[in-house]
């Protein structure tokens, strides 16, 4: 048989009938479907794929097993280097990472890594096992790890297999971090899929401490001395919102991302009245930025009720920063794109409430330094673009708690912890971080790469610390 140079396509929700429920978008590929896949791999002497893994899974091996219908060999391969696989497979930018790099994308498509990778995971979570608990030693050193998102979760399964005694506190009365708060249901399942993956963390032996505020509660000094823990981990994430500082922000109505996908996700407001957490959506809805959060939020407006939903970006379709499946999952749901417009204002009612968004269009210059063209405004376009509700979807930073009550951990001009970019180490000793505290908001996938990565640098110091500890 011939070699397919396009992927098998993934089964997903007819368009007409998602855009009214939250269940799941892709329905995962079947058991014909996963092997036949696998038969696409190449098993390339230098796997360029694996260089394009922030966790550096060995997928020709994992994918291999896929071939031979040998699942669970398949999750093993792959939990070796990654807590969440049933995460990553759902939420990874595959196409700009691992499935990049393989050599069949320069002939026709990539193998469907991310697809494998959520078969597999899939499998696996669907079986009843038995996890079997770390055997610590007695004299067990422990680690703190503050934020029970991808970054710390990463660090905690990686630290309790290397046999440190890890807790985790989180600040939300939910584990998961943006996963929980802030990935929708239809495209992350919380209680088939990022709760059932937090289960197994804690089967290991993980401990996490909900509802607990660390620079409130605790300070990483006291969890260092009074608390008895040998070296700190620092994965808070970037969950402050930010606005554009326009007139009219302030009205009722206008909503950051955070809030809005919080209330949405965590809260459960998608069922209410189930549960008691109302969530106000107009009938015309204004998503303003360009990011997967964007196209989270305006999808999520969708289905509580709106009428009608339009992103709102200042640039064009090739500087969108969404992956192009969530541009695209957005575009059959029946998403407005107003693209090369950009906000100047949100408008009253009179009554305290928005009614429009006053707009400029916009045409592109010269790059900038990001690499993309500069958006300029063109003189005398403004024009109203009517909206009951608006979404700011334009980015978040480090919340400053945990910084600011931790002397001597420095933080650059933005807020975000400074930190070794190889051992993520901070300017504080025996204190590291990682993830979106560090670089600012990005991947889930390179969130977990930073918490492995803090890992092993974690275990290094300890062990060097535990040589150098008087007889």
């Amino acid at each position: 048989m011939a070699l397919s140079l396009k992927k098998h396509p993934m089964p997903e929700q007819d368009p007409a009938v998602r855009a009214q429920n939250f269940d799941e978008v892709a329905l995962g590929y079947d058991e014909e479907t996963a092997v036949a896949e696998a038969e696409r791999c190449l098993h390339c002497k230098v796997p360029l794929c694996r260089q394009g893994c922030p966790v550096g899974v060995d997928i020709p091996r994992f994918i291999d097993r896929i071939k031979v219908r040998d699942y669970a060999g398949a999750i093993a391969v792959i939990k070796e280097t990654n807590a969440l696989p049933a995460v990553c497979g759902r939420v990874c930018p595959q196409e700009n990472q691992c499935e990049k790099n393989c050599v069949l994308a320069k002939r026709g498509e990539a193998v469907a890594i991310g697809r494998l990778e959520r078969f597999a995971a899939d499998w696996d979570l669907a079986r009843e096992k038995t996890i079997r608990p770390i055997t610590y030693a007695d004299d067990a050193q422990r680690v703190a790890v503050i934020g029970a998102g991808p970054a710390g979760l990463s660090a905690a399964g990686e630290l309790a297999r290397r046999g440190y005694r890890v807790t985790v506190f989180e600040a939300l009365h939910t584990a998961g971090g943006v996963l929980s708060y802030g990935i929708p249901e239809f495209r992350l399942p919380k209680e088939g899929i990022v709760e059932k993956e937090i289960d197994a963390l804690k089967a290991l032996g993980v401990d996490i401490e909900l509802n607990t505020v660390v620079g409130q509660l605790y300070t990483v000094d006291e969890l260092l001395t009074e608390e008895g823990f040998d070296a700190v981990f620092v994965g808070t994430g970037a969950g402050l919102p930010h606005f554009m500082g326009i007139p009219g922000e302030n009205l009722n109505g206008v909503y950051s991302a955070n809030e809005f996908l919080t209330r949405c996700n965590l809260m459960k407001a998608y069922r209410f009245p189930e549960y008691g957490t109302p969530l106000r959506v107009g009938q015309n809805v204004a998503v303003v930025g360009g990011g997967n959060v964007a196209m989270d939020a305006a999808r999520t407006a969708l289905r509580l009720g709106a009428a009608k939903v339009s992103i709102v970006y200042r640039r064009g379709e090739e500087e969108l920063p969404a992956r192009k499946e969530e541009v695209h999952h957005a575009k059959e749901e029946g998403i407005e794109f107003r693209l090369l417009h950009n906000p100047v204002a949100v408008l009253g009612d009179g009554e305290g409430w928005v009614r429009a968004l006053q707009c400029v269009r916009m045409e592109l210059g010269e790059p900038d330094d990001s690499g993309r063209r500069r958006p300029v405004a063109v003189p005398g376009s403004e024009a109203e673009l009517l909206a009951d509700t608006v979404v700011m979807a334009i980015g978040q930073g480090p919340n400053p708690i945990v910084a600011s009550t931790t002397p001597g951990m420095e933080t650059n001009p933005r807020g975000n912890i400074i930190a070794d970019p190889n051992t993520c180490a901070t300017t504080k000793p025996g204190v590291f971080a990682g993830g979106d505290i560090v670089t600012g908001a990005a991947t889930v996938i390179l969130a977990m790469g930073a918490g492995k990565k803090a890992a092993a640098a974690i275990d290094d110091y300890l062990q060097s610390k535990r040589k150098t500890r008087p007889r």
